[in-house]
């Protein structure tokens, strides 16, 4: 049973059922508690939290998130409703929304927003005592695809996802509207855009209507940063729906006007869940959970919830994706030539010969071209980021190359190792273990020593390895250079022999993978490289890795870029997040915490050594 809200009778911002109707009793209203949690870069986010009916037995708990403009207290009605009477519900109000800190409507990107709902579920985690697993996420309109980007990004192993609405595709009217805002934005820079959406277009309860109307908290400006970044993140997640494997609900308003429905229907059809609904509701507008009919949604949602609780989670095994799966046929169909007289051979051929031309006038390029585009000249090249070529052409040509969206992933890669090596540092003093570093192919070890600079407290020792001696060479002379050959030793050695690094001498308590594993298709060797570091660490010792779940230039690199490995093609398998992590887990790790960048190319995570 659910009752109409009345703005007569209630504050629209914190409406709720007066009661609520469970196996035909009546249970009291749930009053929220009013919450905050500081965000990574220290904005406070404002959140409620509903503790579940103490006549039910808690059976996990469900987070909230509301529709772009909103916020929180607007889905303070669904606390109510008896499907979610067993539930612990939180509801945030995202930056720039309602109660939390932040310019209106803004962000420094979408990415952010991903990154605070990170932060936000590990909080709840850490304060309240959950579990990931115990959790399932309700997202609505542009809050949904918050929700599919986290569980796509992240691989957390939550039970389940419900998506209501999801603004994949927001609908502007107006032909060309979207790409007219991307070139206001190259040339003026971020702006505010104000919604055309009118309450009206939202449901068709007047009551509901009203509230959104005259409710001093919700925010009709949104930036055009988040706007544009949310339609690039939407379609980045659609067109890689198979990597999300978590139980998934799309619900669909049938007489939605602000969003596209196709493009719903697409997604879900897209999914790799073994588990996995999609259902249409005709007559129903955008916000399909305030809708005045809305029983019949919510019944589905606590149907489903109901079902994804009831037996353990059940999460597929990754460890085999290198022999078959879409990242595999992907890579499958990268691998097989092309046809030289086909529209796509001249296209490709055509760029062979630019990169090879820009290599007499870019210094990078001509560099690419010597010791592979993934070598760790290469990278740290890349990591310099300094313009060089014959004149003023080749600097320009240089910078051009230096600019691509997968140099510029690389060098936030490098910035996302470096603050989590300072992070592992910090922790492992405040624990009052001895820091004892060893990466295992670290190139020229740049961003190992960038990082160790920057930390407050020096490592008793730092062991930085890698096989190409070229790169020792390179590596022993920029130790020497930073004043740190006391404590660090640079040598010859290869990440894949697991014995010879479960030898490695001092017990390293912090490891360092970055940049390694996504250069290798196969698992077998990478899981050999994880249970060798396994062996070396005590409990409790960290682990830095990263990851590549996406990228953008994946067939431009596979058919124009050479690898090291003797100027083969650089053809690349992606693995998902969860994919990865599960390999790092099977070897004996917990992973603590993720940074990935605003492209959601290149990802990097903290694992803590657990016993099996």
């Amino acid at each position: 049973m659910f009752m109409k809200l009345s703005t007569d009778e209630v504050d629209p911002m914190t409406a709720h059922f007066d009661t609520a109707r469970f196996d035909g009793a009546l249970l009291p209203e749930r009053e929220p508690q009013e919450r905050d949690f500081t965000a990574g870069d220290g904005t406070r986010i404002h959140y409620r939290h509903w503790h579940h009916h103490a006549a039910q037995a808690r059976r996990g708990a469900v987070v909230l998130l509301h529709r772009g403009h909103e916020h929180g207290g607007r889905m303070a009605h669904l606390p109510g409703d008896p499907a979610l009477a067993a539930f612990d519900v939180y509801a945030w109000d995202a930056r720039g929304h309602g109660l939390s800190e932040g310019a209106r409507g803004a962000a420094p990107d979408f990415a952010t927003l991903v990154g605070d709902l990170d932060r936000f579920m590990r909080h709840i985690c850490t304060r309240d005592g959950l579990a990931m697993h115990e959790i399932a996420l309700v997202g609505q309109s542009v809050g949904a695809v918050i929700a599919a980007t986290w569980v796509h990004d992240y691989a957390p192993d939550i039970r389940s996802m419900v998506l209501a609405a999801p603004a994949f595709d927001v609908n502007l009217f107006v032909p060309g509207a979207r790409d007219a805002l991307a070139a206001w934005h190259r040339l003026r820079g971020n702006f505010t855009v104000n919604s055309y959406v009118q309450p009206s277009m939202l449901t068709s309860d007047p009551a509901r209507a009203a509230s959104y109307a005259s409710d001093p908290l919700v925010t009709r400006a949104i930036s055009s940063e988040v706007l544009l970044d949310l339609y690039r993140t939407a379609k980045r997640v659609m067109d890689d729906a198979a990597a999300i494997h978590v139980p998934v609900q799309v619900l669909i308003a049938g007489a939605d006007r602000v969003v596209k429905p196709e493009i719903q229907h697409r997604f879900h059809a897209a999914l790799g869940a073994a588990k996995k609904e999609c259902h249409i509701f005709p007559g129903l507008r955008h916000d399909i959970l305030g809708e005045a009919d809305r029983a019949p949604v919510l019944a589905e949602i606590g149907r489903f919830l109901g079902e994804c609780f009831a037996s353990p989670a059940v999460v597929p095994s990754l460890l085999e994706a290198d022999r078959t799966g879409f990242t595999r046929n992907e890579t499958d169909r990268l691998s097989r030539p092309i046809a030289p007289l086909s529209f796509k051979g001249f296209s490709v051929a055509l760029s062979r010969l630019g990169l090879r031309l820009g290599g007499f006038l870019s210094q990078g390029i001509a560099l690419g071209h010597r010791t592979g585009f993934d070598s760790g000249s290469t990278l740290d090249y890349v990591y310099r980021n300094e313009a060089r070529g014959r004149g003023w052409l080749g600097r320009k040509v240089d910078r051009a190359y230096l600019d691509a969206i997968g140099w510029r992933g690389i060098r936030q890669r490098k910035r996302h190792v470096e603050t989590l090596i300072v992070n592992a540092l910090a922790r492992l003093n405040a624990e009052g273990r001895p820091a004892r570093i060893i990466d295992i192919a670290a190139g020229h070890g740049r961003y190992v020593l960038d990082a160790i600079a920057a930390a407050e407290q020096r490592p008793e020792s730092i062991l930085v390895r890698d096989f190409c001696p070229e790169n020792v060479t390179a590596g022993r002379a920029l130790t020497a250079r930073r004043g740190l050959s006391d404590v660090a030793r640079f040598e010859q050695g290869d990440a894949f022999d697991g014995d010879d690094l479960a030898q490695a001498d001092p017990s390293p308590t912090l490891a360092v993978v970055s940049g390694l594993y996504e250069l290798f298709q196969e698992n077998a060797p990478v899981r050999a490289s994880l249970d060798g570091l396994a062996r070396a660490m005590p409990d409790g010792a960290l682990l830095v890795y990263t990851g590549q779940p996406w990228h953008p230039q994946l067939e431009y690199i596979a058919r124009v870029l050479t690898s090291h490995r003797g100027g083969q093609p650089w053809v690349m398998r992606r693995r998902s997040q969860a994919e990865m992590d599960q390999l790092v887990a099977a070897a004996g790790f917990r992973k603590i915490e993720q940074k990935i960048d605003r492209w959601g190319i290149f990802t990097v995570s903290l694992a803590e050594r657990v016993r099996q």
